[in-house]
């Protein structure tokens, strides 16, 4: 009973913390949208190491007060709304519940052994998931508001993917560096004893981090050149002159090649 407590009072404790932590890091904006949203030094990735821990039950908790925190720093945005019920919408769709799904990420903790693949996974299943609540709010609360009403849809895919796209692709690569440094399935997160790599592979851990770098520039580039006027203002309607395919190209190639590198560093370890 009393280590039951004791587990309880840590978990709570440790989520407190990471609450704290995450708030911070979103406050660390490398692009902050007009309308709303931003892209930040892998905010996500503490509530995201919490619901590993603990289990998807405490992430969402977390992962809720979190959202709640974020409301209340974004409150400005509520001044778009025309009436009580967009207000509600606001406040559920694109917070509480946009960053609740946080939780979700610990899901894979025992369905995948291995525990960078694990918390990777789920912070790639968290990210779908809150992209997919930030595209559904904009094409029903903000249309006719910040989005265009007509193809209110397509302009809401492409207005969220311009910061979720690279707040995915840090988010990955912060989870990837962490996780598999950091052991978080043990009582206290301790540094993972693992085997010096030898020279001829020491230069896959930072090719692979330069390879995600490049490609949130790439497409950060390839996003914003597009839809800024001559004065620097931001064109919402200018979204549909973005070479979208070329944007998703370079993030998922840029992901496998990621992928490769840092499977080609585990095998060198176990050798």
């Amino acid at each position: 009973m009393r280590r039951k407590q004791n587990e309880k009072l840590r978990a709570l404790s440790e989520s407190a913390l990471m609450i704290a932590l995450a708030t911070a890091l979103s406050f660390i904006k490398i692009i902050d949208m007009p309308y709303g949203g931003a892209v930040t030094v892998a905010s996500m990735l503490p509530i995201a190491l919490i619901s590993y821990r603990y289990g998807v039950k405490n992430g969402l908790f977390a992962a809720t007060v979190y959202g709640g925190i974020q409301q209340v720093l974004g409150l400005s945005m509520l001044s778009w709304a025309t009436s009580w019920q967009s207000v509600v919408a606001i406040v559920l769709i694109d917070y509480i519940v946009a960053f609740a799904v946080i939780g979700f990420s610990g899901a894979f903790r025992k369905l995948v052994k291995n525990q960078t693949a694990a918390v990777t996974l789920g912070c790639f299943v968290a990210s779908l998931l809150r992209y997919f609540c930030h595209v559904v709010s904009g094409a029903t609360v903000w249309a006719g508001l910040s989005i265009p009403t007509q193809a209110a849809l397509s302009f809401s895919f492409a207005y969220n993917a311009t910061y979720m796209l690279p707040e995915t692709i840090i988010l990955l690569v912060c989870a990837v560096y962490v996780a598999s440094n950091i052991d978080f399935r043990a009582q206290t997160p301790s540094r993972m004893k693992t085997q010096a790599i030898s020279g001829n592979a020491a230069w896959i851990s930072p090719t692979a981090g330069f390879v995600a770098l490049i490609a949130v520039i790439a497409d950060t580039v390839l996003i914003f050149r597009n839809i800024q006027d001559e004065n620097g203002n931001f064109v919402i309607e200018s979204l549909a002159s973005v070479n979208w395919t070329l944007v998703i190209a370079i993030a998922a190639i840029a992901a496998i090649i990621v992928a490769a590198l840092l499977a080609v560093r585990g095998a060198v370890k176990k050798k």
